[in-house]
């Protein structure tokens, strides 16, 4: 079954959620414009999830995705976080910031019931998870009000672990997408692949509907994965220049630049790998290191240094997320790029 058909959608184009750099403005776009839109929610409190939904709703009537973490929370490691925060005392002295009077702590929630309990009253279509699923409980929970429930898979035994435990539909999440990877059975790097190798073996393995992603920059792209038997694409990095995302200045600007040919896997932002441009601490550091804390912990002592970095105009700590091909980035509205990638 295609996803026009399983979401009730026009185009076989999901856009992907980005946290940190999108609102509803760019779900909302891409819903009106016969996609799917999606809402990134793990970075926001429950009374700015409850805001987003009611501006979704407000201005769409179509289908629409709401994406959260369901990662399982790390207790604090004192002696971690002290070697990472050793790993960052010169930075700290360069810029003039007090070490000590930084916070420690994480930015990203896993699903909950509380999140669950804003959900309901709004009643999404569909809700996707990154890092597998919740529990079984809070799965069927969603489900109850007729939502679908779609997760990442990275490897065949991760798709096969997500049909086996209710999703009703898989992306299957190459090497060369941007963002965090999806990995959640194995932190094994050697078992992820890029997408025209991973999609065919997770059709084979599973019977629910699979969304390529991964490197899907244009219409040419679209048509590949479909042609290979996806019943649709997940779309991110194509959309990072559109008018209706938050990217920052800076971002933009690499984007719009030759740093895009230069991508690695990274744990230095938040624990937990994720594929962006270099910027200086990936390249003093070395892209993955065993000194970041865990996942969602290494965000907190980076914040002050990239609020510094940026206000001197610089990225050198920032977030600059981005998949191997940006050459479907456009600085047109996200409406119109999404008609363009499902071009016949």
């Amino acid at each position: 079954m295609n996803i026009q058909d399983f979401f009730g959608i026009e185009l076989p184009i999901v856009q992907a959620p980005m946290a940190g750099v999108q609102g509803s403005a760019l779900a909302i776009a891409v819903s009106n414009a016969g996609g799917l839109g999606s809402l990134p929610c793990a970075m926001l409190t429950l009374d700015a999830l409850r805001a987003e939904l009611e501006t979704i709703t407000a201005q769409t009537r179509r289908p629409y995705n709401v994406n959260f973490f369901c990662h399982t929370p790390t207790a604090p490691d004192a002696a971690r976080e002290a070697k990472w925060r050793a790993s960052l005392a010169p930075y700290y002295a360069e810029f003039g910031i007090d070490l000590a009077s930084v916070p420690t702590g994480g930015g990203r929630a896993p699903f909950s019931s509380e999140l669950a309990d804003v959900l309901e009253g709004f009643k999404p279509p569909v809700v996707s998870f990154h890092f597998g699923l919740p529990s079984p409980a809070l799965v069927q929970r969603v489900k109850s009000w007729g939502a679908k429930v779609i997760s990442s898979a990275t490897t065949v035994a991760e798709a096969r672990w997500l049909e086996a435990n209710g999703a009703d539909a898989i992306i299957a999440q190459g090497l060369e997408a941007g963002g965090h990877r999806g990995l959640f059975l194995s932190d094994d790097l050697t078992t992820q692949i890029g997408t025209l190798a991973l999609l065919p073996q997770v059709l084979r393995a599973v019977r629910v509907p699979v969304i390529a992603a991964g490197g899907i920059a244009d219409a040419q792209g679209v048509k590949a994965a479909l042609a290979l038997g996806a019943a649709g694409v997940q779309v991110g990095t194509s959309y990072l220049l559109c008018p209706e995302v938050t990217t920052t200045p800076l971002h933009r600007a690499a984007l719009k630049s030759d740093r895009t040919q230069h991508t690695a896997l990274t744990n230095l932002i938040t624990g937990r790998p994720a594929r962006g441009m270099y910027n200086r601490l990936m390249h003093e550091l070395g892209p993955m290191s065993d000194a970041p804390p865990a996942f969602p912990l290494a965000t907190a002592a980076l914040t002050p240094l990239k609020a510094a970095a940026e206000k001197r105009g610089r990225d050198d700590f920032s977030t600059l997320w981005a998949g191997q091909n940006a050459t479907g980035c456009r600085e047109i509205p996200a409406a119109e790029l999404t008609r363009q990638l499902a071009a016949a």
